[in-house]
C-alpha cells in the first residue's frame, strides 16, 4: 500500500522545490506525478513548447464523465532575492501558530490540500468526479493557465465548477478585476542637453503618457461607480506605472525610456476600451516626437492580460463553496487570478483558499496553522459531498 501523506507532509514536499517563475518547475511536477501514480491516479502534463523546463499537470478521479469539481492552483512562486527571511524560505518552519515558507500562503498550501483531496477521492466511493489542475507562470501574468485549460478539455471530461485556491481566508470570492499591461519603450534621439530642442528626450516624452494615467485615475476616482464596481476597493479602474528606467547622463537627452502601463479593470468595463485609449495616447505622442526627429518612436508590446472574474447569478461553484463553508457574505478582490480564465473557457468559477493575500510575496511568508486546518476540513467536506 502506497504511503498516504498528510496535507502538511505534502506541503512540505512542495515547498522544498524552489519553483520561482524564472526557473523550472519540472522536479515538482515529477514528484506530483509520481505520488499520484503511487495511488493509481494517472495524471497528464502539458509541457510549454516555448519553455521546455516548465509544465502544467492535471488529473481526474471518479466516474469518467463531465461535471467534475476542479481544484485549481499554480506551482510557481515569486523570488526571495533580497528579502530578509528569518528562516530557510524553502523549508516549512512552524512557529507561533504559523507555517513559514515561500508559497505556504500563495499557494502551495492549497496545492497540497488539493493533492490530498484527490488521493482521498481515489479511495472513496465518489459519485461525482474530482479534477486537479496545477499551472505554471501565474506569477508573471497568468500565462500558463489558458493553454493548460485548452489541453485539459481535449483529454479529460470537462468539469463544471472550478475552485481556485488563492488565499481568501476560506471565504467565497466571486469577483475580481481584470488586468493587462503594456511594455512601453520610448526611443528618443540623443543630443547635448544644452540643445535639447534638437533631440528627443525619451524620459520627458514618456512623462505625458504616465501623467495621462494620473489624470485617468483622478477622473475614475471622482466618478460615481457602477453597482458592480462599487463592491471593489478601489471601486474604479486603475492605471499604474510601477517601474521605469532610462537615460545615460544628466546632460544627454535620454535615448531610451522603458516602463509598463498596468490596468486593473472593474467588471462591467471593457478592457478593449482602455487598450484603445492608451494606444491612442501613444500614437499621438509618437507623432509629436517624430516631428522633432524621424528616428524617434514608441514601441508597445503586450506583457500580460488576465480577464476579470465576473460574479455569476446562481453560479454552481459559488453555491458549492458557500454550502461547504457557510459563508454567505459578498467578497471581491482587486488582484487577478486564473479564475477569470476558467470562467472565460466556460466553467463556473469561484476563489476559495486558506491564508491571507496580505502575506503573499512577503519576506517570512506564512499561513496560519488554523487556516491550513480550515482548508483541510473544507476538503474533507468536499470529498464527502462527492460521495453522495
Amino acid at each position: 500500500m502506497a504511503e498516504r501523506l498528510t496535507p502538511l507532509e505534502i506541503m512540505t514536499r512542495l515547498i522544498s522545490f524552489p519553483t520561482v517563475s524564472r526557473d523550472t518547475n519540472l522536479p515538482l511536477v515529477d514528484w506530483v506525478e509520481g505520488y499520484l501514480q503511487s495511488h493509481g491516479i494517472d495524471s497528464l502534463r502539458w509541457p510549454d513548447p516555448d519553455q521546455p523546463h516548465k509544465a502544467a499537470i492535471f488529473a481526474h478521479v471518479g466516474p469518467w464523465e463531465e461535471g467534475a469539481i476542479v481544484l485549481s492552483g499554480h506551482t510557481d512562486v515569486v523570488p526571495v532575492d533580497g528579502q530578509p527571511w528569518d528562516t530557510d524560505p524553502f523549508v516549512v518552519t512552524e512557529k507561533d501558530g504559523k507555517y513559514y515558507g515561500r508559497g505556504t500562503c500563495d499557494m502551495k498550501g492549497f496545492d497540497a490540500l488539493a493533492i490530498w483531496a484527490l488521493v482521498e477521492a481515489q479511495y472513496a466511493d465518489v459519485k461525482r468526479p474530482l479534477q486537479l489542475a496545477l499551472s505554471f507562470d501565474e506569477e508573471v501574468g497568468c500565462t500558463g493557465a489558458p493553454p493548460m485549460i485548452q489541453a485539459m478539455q481535449k483529454v479529460l471530461p470537462k468539469g463544471s465548477a472550478v475552485i481556485v485556491g488563492e488565499p481568501s481566508t476560506m471565504q467565497a470570492v466571486t469577483g475580481h478585476k481584470g488586468g493587462f499591461g503594456y511594455d512601453t519603450h520610448v526611443v528618443g534621439f540623443e543630443v547635448h542637453s544644452s540643445i535639447m530642442h534638437t533631440g528627443v528626450n525619451a524620459i520627458m516624452a514618456a512623462a505625458p503618457l504616465i501623467d495621462w494615467a494620473n489624470q485617468r485615475n483622478a477622473e475614475n476616482m471622482a466618478a460615481e461607480p457602477s453597482d458592480i464596481a462599487a463592491v471593489f476597493d478601489p471601486p474604479w479602474t486603475t492605471c499604474h506605472v510601477g517601474m521605469i528606467e532610462g537615460g545615460t547622463a544628466h546632460n544627454i537627452t535620454a535615448k531610451d525610456c522603458r516602463f509598463m502601463m498596468d490596468f486593473r479593470v472593474v467588471p462591467g468595463e471593457q478592457a478593449a476600451q482602455w487598450r484603445n485609449a492608451y494606444l491612442d495616447q501613444v500614437r499621438q505622442a509618437e507623432v509629436q516626437i517624430q516631428a522633432v526627429h524621424p528616428e524617434a518612436r514608441i514601441d508597445v508590446s503586450d506583457h500580460f492580460a488576465v480577464p476579470a472574474l465576473v460574479p455569476e447569478t446562481e453560479g454552481e461553484a459559488e453555491i458549492l463553496v458557500r454550502s461547504l463553508t457557510g459563508d454567505n457574505a459578498t467578497h471581491v478582490v482587486s488582484y487577478g487570478t486564473e479564475a477569470g480564465q476558467f470562467q472565460e473557457a466556460g466553467y463556473s468559477a469561484v476563489i476559495c483558499g486558506p491564508g491571507d493575500i496580505a502575506q503573499a510575496h512577503q519576506p517570512n511568508e506564512f499561513i496560519e496553522v488554523s487556516q491550513f486546518i480550515a482548508g483541510h476540513k473544507f476538503m474533507e467536506r468536499l470529498v464527502q459531498r462527492l460521495c453522495k
